[in-house]
């Protein structure tokens, strides 16, 4: 059965088309992963279908009574609200009747036999509906999944105003996944949760009945829980059934039989213009000129589609640094509260370190604080000579309404106009998403912008916290590559062992010094 139907959908902003004619299919049960690369336009699609956007051209037609649940990468939390407040609010039609049955038992001792009678037969319908739905049960529900994507570390009687970006994303992908929908659209849910959390996840997404639209860049979570791919690509959206790893099989197969195609037009093209060419003119082969000419006319001529821009991160080094990165002694890190047991820490000059471990534990906050940006509860950093630091947050606080071209050039005001366009070309971004406003770009877009700026600045000690966040499988790979090739020393927190496990030279597992419990 079809739960979701898209046909003939085509959409742009300004004189940028994202998707021209493309059509779509959900079928009940099925497990689908969209794909593509940062700024073809995976998120734009969720909010077409969920109805946050209006399509230029097309029909979206979603089947009756279908309870959709989406988490995007830019939802917000009500002020004044607890974690569990917002977890519970899951569960607000069944608070609703319960309300309901509650205020039929206030009535029964002013009704009249026949009335009491007729309420105590709905009294009877709601409890049975409330009982069948585990409503007795929704606390221990909670508690199950809240633990399980790690919001009992940061504690259910938090406010959400005082959460991370990533902690409200954790939240919402908890509220969502108590609510049971009918299809779940996820959009990155990974991108803030650490491996123990990812893992918990995948199990949950492999048993989950009903369907499922998943955007995700993670590959191997990916091919764990999905069994249809839709990939985006050149306003096009194509099916391919089976896993990542398969689709980039048929779809390699596919382009080299496109080229293939494409050679042998090009080569037949050539020889019939050649023959036009030297037999128009005679009357003897005019005929035959003119045949050659209409089979040219008639022909449906093969295009290739234009290869989108690969990314090159190649880091400036700068000077060396001293031997000594940083030292800390008897170091605890945190805010009001300690996150840490006295820390005594060193790394130095050519040490490649991840930082590991749950998510709420400290890892950017000790980054910060070896930074110098926030300051210890207690303890002393000591950073070494000769530093030339480059800091990758993990997310950024504000709206940016600067162009791309603005970004960069206010970080490098010697550039050329040429140089600022071909610095940004080199991270993989089109002439289009170059003079956009980062503020309408996607998250993967918005992150190469960020990395445009650390590659150009000379460095000898990269901080990352979460550069793969956003990236899609083209940039990763190249920051991969990128970072292994790096000469200076790096810092680093990530949730994929994929990625770090081929660049650092160690690993720090920081749960190993938390004061969290767990």
């Amino acid at each position: 059965m079809s739960i979701l139907n898209v046909e003939k959908l085509s959409h742009g902003f300004g004189d940028r088309a994202i998707f021209k004619d493309v059509s779509f299919r959900l079928l009940k049960g099925e497990h689908i992963g969209l794909i593509g690369a940062n700024g073809e336009g995976k998120s734009t699609f969720m909010n077409i279908i969920t109805g946050k956007l209006q399509p230029d051209e097309g029909k979206v037609e979603w089947s009756k009574r279908m309870r959709v649940g989406y988490l995007d990468q830019h939802a917000v939390l009500e002020k004044g609200m607890t974690i569990r407040d917002v977890l519970k609010s899951a569960f607000q039609y069944l608070l609703d009747m319960e309300q309901e049955m509650n205020d039929m038992y206030g009535k029964m001792g002013d009704v009249t036999p026949e009335e009491l009678e007729d309420l105590l037969e709905q009294v009877g319908t709601i409890q049975d509906t409330l009982t069948a739905q585990d409503f007795y049960l929704i606390d221990a529900k909670i508690d199950e999944t809240a633990r399980g994507l790690g919001l009992t570390d940061i504690g259910l009687d938090k406010d959400v105003n005082d959460l991370s970006g990533g902690q409200r994303t954790k939240v919402l992908l908890t509220k969502l996944l108590l609510e049971k929908p009918d299809i779940l659209l996820l959009d990155e849910p990974t991108n803030y949760l650490d491996e123990v959390h990812i893992t918990w996840l995948t199990r949950y997404l492999q048993e989950y009945e009903n369907a499922f639209i998943l955007i995700s860049h993670d590959i191997p979570f990916l091919n764990s829980v999905i069994n249809i791919i839709y990939h985006m690509e050149n306003q096009e959206l194509n099916r391919y059934v089976g896993d990542y790893d398969y689709f980039q099989e048929v779809y390699e197969m596919k382009k080299q039989q496109l080229e293939s195609a494409f050679k042998r037009q090009q080569q037949e093209i050539s020889q019939l213009k050649d023959f036009v060419a030297r037999n128009k003119a005679s009357v003897a082969t005019r005929n035959m000129a003119m045949s050659r000419q209409k089979k040219l006319d008639k022909m449906e001529v093969i295009e290739l589609a234009q290869e989108r821009p690969k990314p090159q991160f190649n880091f400036k080094v700068g000077r060396t640094a001293g031997k000594l990165i940083f030292e800390t002694k008897d170091l605890v890190i945190g805010y009001n509260d300690p996150l840490s047991r006295p820390l005594d820490l060193r790394m130095e000059r050519g040490q490649k370190i991840a930082l590991v471990g749950a998510n709420g534990i400290g890892k950017t906050t000790l980054l910060r604080s070896i930074l110098g940006e926030i300051p210890a509860i207690s303890g002393t950093v000591e950073r070494g000579e000769h530093q030339q630091i480059g800091y990758f947050e993990q997310e950024m606080k504000s709206d940016n309404y600067n162009s791309c071209i603005e970004e960069i050039w206010n970080e490098f005001p010697s550039f050329s106009q040429f140089e600022v366009r071909a610095a940004l070309a080199k991270c993989g971004l089109t002439t289009k998403h170059i003079e956009s406003k980062i503020a309408v770009l996607s998250g993967g877009e918005k992150a190469k912008v960020r990395l445009c700026k650390l590659i150009n600045n000379e460095t000898n000690i990269l901080v990352l916290d979460e550069p793969t966040n956003h990236l899609d499988v083209d940039a990763k790979d190249e920051l991969k590559r990128a970072l292994q090739a790096y000469k200076g020393s790096i810092l680093m927190i990530s949730h994929e062992p994929e990625f770090y496990r081929d660049i650092v030279t160690e690993t720090w597992n920081c749960e190993s010094w938390t004061t969290k419990v767990f």
